[in-house]
């Protein structure tokens, strides 16, 4: 694993498309916790989390791992507070309407509805 660029005294965040096992995304938090990172969070569309990664990410040095409400959590953050999740179902709901509709995806994605 390679970094690339200065995160010295810097709030580093991590970007990917799942968490499962969180051993890649604890590996590039340990990373640049060591390259001087302040503080190392993490974001990803889906947190599968299984076998090790709850207590992987209790161990680490990721202040807070934030997820998509695209798998349920309730049970996972009970033993990891450090998951936090987002709803989407709104924003999902609505791309689904449009691609029903036709409608333009591209707009939806200029005017996200909050």
């Amino acid at each position: 694993m390679t970094l690339v660029g200065d995160v010295t005294g810097r709030t580093a965040i991590i970007v990917d498309d799942l968490a499962d096992t969180c051993g890649t995304v604890v590996k590039a938090a340990e990373k640049l916790k060591e390259a001087g990172a302040k503080k190392v969070y993490a974001v990803m569309t889906h947190g599968v989390f299984s076998g090790p990664a709850l207590e992987r990410l209790m161990n680490s040095c990721i202040e807070a791992i934030v997820v998509s409400n695209t798998i349920p959590q309730h049970e996972k953050i009970a033993v990891c507070p450090k998951i936090q999740v987002i709803d989407i179902s709104s924003i999902v709901g609505e791309a689904i309407r449009r691609t029903h509709n036709g409608e333009s995806i591209s707009y939806l994605l200029q005017n996200i509805p909050l």
